[in-house]
């Protein structure tokens, strides 16, 4: 497809700083040279249900050619909050992103004054010496005019292409460096996947080369609208949702909005969600392609070698779990864990870990890579160059709803919201709800507590039962459920250092990768 052709310019005065890794890895670069870093975030990909199937090329060149995490944890299931977790590094209970909406703090001025000057991409470029690179969405409300509209840019960026508001493919607009740049229909000029990979390869040809760079690229797939590209649009044509064993099936035993989901689902519901399901899978092949291109540029360029490339998502997602239809915000696996794949300098290729790593741990993975002492933060996350064994994260969602009836569940009364014609709703005010999660070589467990009247309980052997068909909470050993419910408390209040060394548990190992 045609270029974009956006010309960056040349980075002067590039600073020599020789790298240093905290982990005891030791970096096989040009001297005088820190690692670079690539992170590709896309947008509710989940790995429960097959996201990764359509992702073969990426799979190949940083899966295949670095290390597979399938413990990959977000500190909540909603695009904002997490997006802020991965940015900051903290839980959301201490960057206080609760959804995402302006009032609930995704991108507002006081989220731009108490935590964007901190967080990872600013410190690599303001103490790291990085030269810093953005490309696509950002967070939910971004470009909102009573958050200094498309004119702000965060601290801590070189180049900046920032997505106005939530993912679109084609009639979006982008702040390029803080300055409007409209977008139409046109697959040539406005795919905004296809977009985002071209600015990125301008950046790799334009950038300095005498400083380290990070990278953020940021992709609409696979999030609503589901539109894929031209050449992609016929693809599976008979492929559905997984029946999995909680397909279709009603959570019996689960807090009161799983509850209400309607079992069986109707066909419309069902013919809605495999629709979805294969728009979803078709969008990604895009994504694919850019990935492609953005390693076989690194490799062409001979930087592949120094370049640490993380590929993950912001959140899981559902369609057709426990009847319900399609979305993410719930407690399960298909909704809190994500893929997670790492390749660069030192990583053995061909590896698959089961340790456990939480969104919150990738800026400070990335500042340790750079040399950057994580102890000098408040952030809640740790390094993972070396892996940690007996492990704890925190997973935290404050539900949304509306003060009055929704049309489409009148008999539900006020509080929710994202209803569904079935009267199927995916959210609640009371939807709110924080778990812990363990992962240990002989059991992995999760315990949440519900904010609400009920204070509800669900716990899952997820080794037994890794559907989580079944809440144990009734009848797992009474001293487990009162760990697992202290470690949830002192999580929930935990800051900065207190959170790494609950995370840690007791037992610790060090790992090279």
């Amino acid at each position: 497809m045609a270029s974009v052709g956006h010309c960056l310019p040349t980075f002067l005065n590039g600073l020599l700083i020789c790298v240093t890794l905290l982990s005891g890895l030791s970096v096989t670069a040009k001297p005088n040279r820190k690692p670079n870093i690539v992170l590709i975030l896309t947008d509710d990909l989940d790995i429960a249900i097959g996201g990764l199937t359509p992702l073969a090329k990426t799979k190949k060149l940083i899966g295949d050619a670095g290390i597979s995490f399938t413990n990959a944890f977000v500190a909540s299931p909603l695009c904002c909050p997490s997006r802020a977790s991965i940015l900051t590094g903290k839980y959301p209970h201490n960057h206080h992103v609760i959804n995402n909406t302006l009032e609930g703090n995704c991108s507002s001025t006081a989220w731009q004054k108490s935590q964007e000057p901190d967080t990872f991409p600013a410190l690599l470029h303001n103490l790291g010496g990085y030269q810093t690179f953005f490309a696509g969405k950002y967070l939910n409300q971004y470009g909102d005019a009573k958050a200094g509209g498309l004119g702000h840019v965060p601290l801590g960026w070189t180049q900046w292409f920032g997505l106005e508001r939530n993912s679109k493919y084609y009639n979006y607009t982008l702040s390029v460096n803080g300055k409007p740049e409209v977008h139409g229909a046109e697959y040539s000029k406005d795919y905004l996947t296809d977009v985002l990979a071209n600015v990125s390869l301008d950046f790799l040809r334009y950038k300095s080369k005498y400083q380290p760079f990070f990278m953020m690229v940021s992709t609409p797939a696979p999030h609503s609208p589901w539109t894929p590209a031209p050449q992609y649009q016929d693809t599976y044509k008979d492929t559905k949702a997984p029946r999995d064993p909680n397909f279709n099936v009603h959570g019996k035993d689960k807090h009161w909005l799983i509850r209400q989901a309607k079992t069986p689902m109707s066909n419309a519901s069902i013919q809605f969600l495999d629709n979805a399901f294969r728009s979803r899978w078709r969008t990604l092949l895009s994504v694919d392609d850019l990935v492609e291109r953005l390693v076989l540029a690194l490799e062409a360029s001979k930087e592949l070698d120094n370049t640490y490339v993380f590929f993950t998502s912001d959140n899981g997602y559902h369609t057709g779990q426990f009847s319900l239809p399609l979305d993410k915000r719930q407690l399960y696996e298909f909704d809190i864990r994500v893929p997670l794949m790492v390749r660069g300098p030192n990583i053995k290729p061909n590896q698959t870990s089961k340790l456990l790593v939480a969104n919150v741990d990738l800026g400070p993975t990335m500042l340790d890579i750079a040399g950057y002492d994580v102890n000098k933060t408040q952030m809640d996350g740790m390094s993972f160059l070396p892996v940690l064994v007996s492990r704890y994260v925190l997973v935290e969602y404050e539900g949304e709803g509306h003060n009055v009836s929704d049309p489409s569940c009148p008999l539900l009364g006020p509080g929710v919201s994202e209803c569904f014609p079935d009267c199927v709703c995916e959210d609640a005010f009371n939807n709110t709800y924080a778990c812990v999660r363990s992962v240990a070589p002989s059991t992995n467990l999760q315990y949440c507590e519900f904010d609400d009247n009920e204070v509800f309980v669900e716990v899952y052997n997820v080794t037994a039962d890794p559907f989580q068909l079944a809440n144990i909470a009734k009848t797992i050993d009474q001293e487990v459920l009162e760990k697992m419910n202290h470690r949830l408390m002192m999580l929930q209040s935990c800051s900065g250092p207190s959170c790494r060394l609950i995370k840690n548990g007791i037992a610790m190992k060090i790992i090279r990768m």
